[in-house]
């Protein structure tokens, strides 16, 4: 493929669905806030469904990657939706709680499901969110980072630990996904027909149970 020339109508644009996973309350909506809008909200209200996002990233000045994100809910209620948003993902964030042990024990169960039933080249992160609280106050870890990288490693997953309320490792965990992409095989930047957008100044849209669009 001949190298794009460095001008914005020649920037390589590669497109990728991206789904989020992991229990309830891990934070995976306020990741997602943050990294779209970089913003934090203390008291969200739990994800009905799925909510659907956009956001972009210029990993260098000839190449823009756009992630579609899909942000699932965590709730036992909601899991056989699952496979609806991450079948045919490119790449997924499995999220878990720092402080909450049995949070990773989800996320392991988890990435076992996207190993087994997504797609076989599909890019997976795990994130263990609200660096933040063990930073404030060490006795509320409950997950050694030492412990949830080695199985991170063992299962070949990229691995951060993150906090969407002080926004560390946020960009960098998005971005090293990015990176690990085939956007080698991406074309011109162009228009993506049949995908929706979402304004970003607005409530994200949510689906509900009939996988119908709403905004909530």
């Amino acid at each position: 493929m001949a190298q794009p020339r460095a001008s914005s109508a020649n920037t390589r644009f590669a497109q990728f669905k991206l789904v989020l996973l992991g229990e309830s309350a891990v934070g995976k909506s306020s990741l997602v806030l943050r990294f779209v809008k970089d913003q934090f909200d203390d008291y969200r209200e739990s994800t009905i469904g799925a909510a659907f996002l956009t956001q972009t990233i210029a990993l260098d000045e000839n190449t823009t990657v756009k992630f579609e994100i899909w942000d699932t809910a965590g709730q036992e209620r909601y899991k056989s939706l699952a496979p609806m948003y991450y079948r045919n993902a490119n790449c997924a964030v499995v999220v878990y709680d720092i402080t909450q042990a049995a949070s990773l024990d989800k996320a392991k169960a988890w990435v076992k499901e996207l190993q087994r039933q997504a797609n076989e080249s599909i890019v997976i992160a795990l994130a263990g969110n609200k660096l933040d609280l063990a930073t404030a106050n060490p006795s509320k870890r409950a997950i050694e980072t030492a412990d949830a990288e080695a199985y991170a490693k063992e299962a070949g997953l990229l691995f951060l630990e993150t906090s969407a309320k002080t926004a560390e490792n946020v960009q960098e965990l998005f971005t090293a996904i990015a990176r690990k992409l085939p956007t080698d095989q991406a074309g011109p930047r162009r228009g993506a027909p049949g995908i929706r957008g979402v304004d970003m100044n607005r409530t994200p849209q949510t689906a509900n149970l009939n996988g119908q669009g709403c905004a909530c």
